[in-house]
């Protein structure tokens, strides 16, 4: 038996994940409104959301790892970090989202691409203090676009297209 290529071994995700949160950004600096639900629109992001994009534009969805958070508040020196305050639209449970680059993915009926990866801004250093902003960095999640639209729910599930 030969051993897996390291193409073979980015290639195979068989792990499902399930989208656990969903947040909305109502207007820039405007805390972020947690929903059950989000209709996502091609080259438009979330409905509701402040993202006003183009339909070329990489960054029309923002997807954060539940499983960083609590690295995060270890790193912050809290009991815990709030999704909502890490600016993303969707956090997702059970699936490494670095492991979707150049890849199309589901959610619900939804299909997303991630576009790359999503940075922490200046911003977290002012809701986390001193070192926030590095706190962050390598932890912030990915960005998408919508190649086909429809709802998501909390409690989707999160799968890999196979390519």
């Amino acid at each position: 038996m030969t051993s897996p290529t390291l193409k073979d071994l980015i290639q195979t995700l068989p792990q499902l994940g399930r989208l656990v949160w969903i947040g909305l950004r109502p207007a820039r600096g405007e805390p972020m409104v947690r929903v059950d639900s989000a209709i996502a629109e091609i080259g438009l992001g979330l409905e509701g959301d402040r993202f006003k994009g183009r339909p070329e534009s990489k960054r029309q969805v923002t997807l954060i790892q539940a499983e960083h958070l609590p690295a995060m508040a270890s790193l912050l020196h809290l009991p815990d970090v709030p999704p909502e305050l890490l600016r993303r639209n969707l956090m997702v449970s059970g699936l490494n989202l670095l492991a979707l680059k150049n890849r199309q993915f589901r959610i619900g009926n939804v299909v997303l691409e991630m576009t790359g990866l999503c940075h922490p801004c200046s911003k977290m250093e002012a809701i986390f203090g001193p070192g926030g902003y590095n706190a962050i960095r390598g932890h912030g999640g990915i960005t998408a676009k919508v190649v086909a639209g429809g709802t998501i729910r909390e409690g989707d599930t999160v799968s890999v297209i196979a390519s």
